[in-house]
């Protein structure tokens, strides 16, 4: 049989290449080929243990029968024998024979074996030196043009003290492992006759070639069998492993109150509870994060909204106070204390308006009206509102129309927020510019600035978040950035962040084109 050797890594490369990846035909394969060992390895010891009983058996015989044709034949030989005895005698064993097909040959003292035949094979020199070396009968296996053969020697003792002769019952081992013997009662001294016999194994080869080829056609029936418990142990497995996937996907969908039956007391069904704990928990934790989260939100937006009316007469008082200290009727001291105080009600009074934007924000009311209106409109209106359209630190790049379908009110405070973020943590000039990218129009907000840290660059836009924390106070609520993103967001945009190769941050706000033409209100 042709045997096709693979390199290792060639074949474990193979494997993993071409490797089945569901689990349950990696389960289908593995019960199969683990059905298939078993049913290679039983076949194996089978083969084995037929095929060593079949050649005993068939030694056996052998060895019965030529001791029985000597029995009856060596006794009218006369002793010492010529060449021509020698020759009758080994004619009559192949004669006797008969479906055996004896090949027969015999010596005496150690001479040359005499043949019937002239082209019968010489006798193997190991079986001979193993006959002459232990005196009883020896056979030896061996193979000649592809063929097995089984060989004998087996030599001839007297009887008794009249001359007659009878075979060596004593039996020892041959030249080589090849080389077997029988064992059996003493005989007498032997003759110096030996006889040699050779004979073809077919038959016995047929009998192992029907065994291979009897496992060979039992293999496939038996792997077939074993593929209806493979799918079943694959379906017992699979079972549970679909329900906690169809469960994962249920939770990671937001349904929390996810649970699994679970009975059994094998692995699958404790990873079953273990799933049904975690869902408990996740549930649990979820519910108290919620409480906290909404009770943070109505504080904010509690606190936001009881302090409007309070800020709202402050401001008042400070307006007419600003007056006084405009008019120069306040001493110096004064007049200081008085900015101040003004300044720091204006900013708590912004800080309050971020808040109620926030609060409305999440609470999912945040109006929007939305017009069309060409983008450079809105830049240039923001400029003009905030004193920096004719400001040397802002410059306008607007070269193209750009239409947008929009809610003004709210692209103009990510406008401002963003020019004001870039005057105050960046340098001059700050650029804004807008340019049309098929169906998005883009403005970017550029400075001159260090640019944002690279740390920070994933928190620029969260609540509260200040870059720079050795300066809490730093002029701004921290709200300004995430109040942009989400009135971008309102709008069917985004907004994002980065650092200019050259240096300095750029803020970029993305919008849908408009379908329809530009215009104005």
């Amino acid at each position: 049989m042709r045997r096709f050797r693979l390199p290792l890594r060639s074949a474990a490369s193979v494997f993993r290449r071409h490797a089945p990846r569901g689990l349950r035909v990696r389960l289908v394969v593995a019960f199969l080929l683990a059905a298939a060992f078993g049913a290679l390895l039983t076949a194996g010891l089978t083969f084995h243990r037929a095929r060593a009983a079949i050649l005993d058996r068939a030694e056996e015989t052998a060895v019965a029968d030529l001791r029985t044709q000597l029995d009856s034949l060596a006794p009218d030989l006369t002793l010492p024998p010529t060449a021509e005895d020698l020759r009758g005698l080994t004619r009559q064993i192949d004669q006797a024979g008969g479906a055996r097909a004896w090949h027969a040959s015999a010596s005496y003292r150690g001479g040359e074996p005499v043949a019937a035949a002239p082209g019968t094979r010489p006798v193997p020199d190991e079986l001979r030196r193993a006959v002459q070396d232990s005196g009883r009968a020896v056979h030896q296996r061996t193979e000649h043009d592809g063929r097995p053969w089984l060989a004998l020697g087996m030599p001839v003792a007297y009887t008794d003290d009249s001359g007659d002769t009878g075979t060596g019952t004593d039996t020892g081992t041959g030249a080589d492992e090849d080389t077997h013997a029988n064992t059996d009662a003493d005989a007498g001294s032997l003759s110096g006759l030996t006889v040699y016999a050779e004979f073809p194994l077919d038959d016995d080869r047929a009998d192992i070639d029907a065994l291979v080829t009897a496992a060979e056609a039992g293999a496939v029936p038996a792997l077939a069998l074993a593929l209806v418990p493979a799918l079943f142990a694959a379906r017992s497995v699979l079972r549970p492993v679909r329900r906690l996937r169809h469960g994962a996907e249920r939770i990671a969908a937001g349904e929390l109150d996810t649970r699994l039956d679970a009975s059994g007391r094998d692995e699958l069904a404790d990873l079953t509870r273990s799933f049904n704990t975690m869902a408990e928990t996740l549930e649990r934790d979820a519910a108290e994060l919620r409480r906290l989260e909404a009770g943070a939100r109505r504080f904010a937006a509690d606190v936001a909204h009881e302090l409007r009316t309070p800020l709202a007469a402050m401001a008042a008082v400070t307006e007419v106070l600003d007056e006084d200290a405009a008019s120069g009727v306040l001493p110096a001291d004064t007049e200081d204390a008085v900015r101040l105080i003004s300044e720091e009600v204006r900013a708590l009074a912004r800080t309050v308006e971020d808040l109620m934007e926030v609060s409305r924000f999440d609470a999912k009311a945040a109006p929007v009206h939305r017009e069309d209106v060409d983008l450079r409109t809105l830049v240039t209106k923001t400029l003009q509102l905030r004193g920096w359209a004719h400001d040397e630190r802002v410059r306008a790049d607007l070269p193209e129309p750009a239409p947008v379908r929009v809610d003004p009110r709210r692209i103009d405070v990510v406008l401002g927020n963003l020019v004001a973020n870039a005057l105050h943590h960046g340098r001059p000039p700050v650029t804004v510019a807008v340019r049309v990218r098929g169906d998005r129009v883009e403005v970017t907000v550029t400075d001159r600035g260090p640019g944002i840290p690279d740390e920070a660059l994933a928190y620029v836009f969260d609540r509260f978040y200040k870059a720079d924390a050795a300066r809490p106070r730093s002029g701004g609520s921290g709200l300004g950035l995430a109040i942009a993103r989400e009135n971008a967001a309102l709008n069917d945009g985004s907004l994002t962040a980065a650092n200019h190769p050259d240096g300095g941050a750029v803020f970029t706000l993305t919008l849908p084109s408009a379908a329809s033409s530009p215009g104005t209100t």
